[in-house]
């Protein structure tokens, strides 16, 4: 008999054993956030000034850090995945660094070239009004945002079908008019579901963070340093509030991944 409903395997069992651990533990952690505060004392926590000024503080600088990621991750991305020259990969192995490597090792790298100490004085003095201000912060997300930008665009031009750039070699169009006309409409959803990773990645952003712009309340106070801070001095009721709003606004966006076609059973990293 074809088309009916597979029978259930030992096996099939099996492989759902560890599948049920992973979604249990997941629960668990969001049950353990949920259930920590009253539905009042939640509300009394969202309206507390420093949990509104992590908010907008988290919202401003993570949105200026993806438009300096998109601005410099999807050109990038384009010479990628359209220019093939001796060296490209090595370049393309450096370029994966900020994805492996830990937030806090970033974070001291980039207080260390443009601290006080840094071999560049230029560097020096520019670091002198980027360190532990809003302005850290914003080179901090930028940092982790832009490879994440960079690697999901170049997949997806990698993915546009070379035939239709050979169509339009054939016409006479100029490589601009072929980047505008066709490799980005072709590419938007891959690069859109990138832009929403990156940004998800910004919000969350907190190692790096907290090397270049340090966690001093209502300054450099985003989400996550609100969590930080207040867990560590037993404040929990804004500590609880802050991730709950990340949370929520993680699945949001990995919501809004899945519907640009870019979730993460789709995404190619190559």
């Amino acid at each position: 008999m074809t088309g009916g409903r597979r029978a259930t395997t030992p096996l099939d069992i099996v492989l759902v054993l560890p599948l049920a651990v992973i979604g249990l533990a997941i629960v668990a952690v969001v049950f353990g956030l949920v259930a920590r505060l009253t539905p009042g004392e939640l509300m009394a926590a969202l309206q507390e000034r420093e949990t509104l000024f992590a908010l907008r503080l988290s919202l401003t600088t993570s949105l200026i850090s993806l438009a300096i990621a998109v601005t410099l991750g999807v050109p990038a991305a384009y010479l990628l995945a359209r220019r093939h020259v001796p060296g490209m990969a090595l370049v393309d192995t450096l370029l994966d660094l900020p994805l492996v490597m830990p937030p806090l090792v970033a974070g001291l790298g980039l207080l260390f070239v443009i601290g006080r100490q840094s071999p560049v004085p230029p560097l020096a003095r520019l670091g002198a009004e980027l360190l532990f201000s809003p302005a850290g912060i914003v080179l901090a997300q930028s940092f982790v945002a832009t490879t994440i930008v960079l690697r999901s665009a170049k997949a997806a031009f990698v993915a546009v079908d070379p035939g239709y750039r050979a169509v339009a070699g054939t016409l006479g169009l100029s490589p601009a008019r072929v980047l505008l006309s066709i490799d980005l409409p072709l590419a938007a959803g891959g690069i859109a579901a990138g832009v929403v990773l990156a940004w998800a990645r910004a919000l969350g952003e907190f190692g790096a963070t907290l090397m270049v712009a340090g966690a001093t309340r209502l300054h450099t106070e985003t989400l996550p340093m609100a969590i930080f801070l207040n867990i560590a001095t037993g404040e929990t009721g804004v500590a609880v509030a802050c991730a709950l709003v990340l949370m929520a606004t993680a699945f949001l966006l990995l919501l809004l991944m899945r519907a640009l076609g870019g979730g993460p059973s789709h995404r190619n990293w190559s």
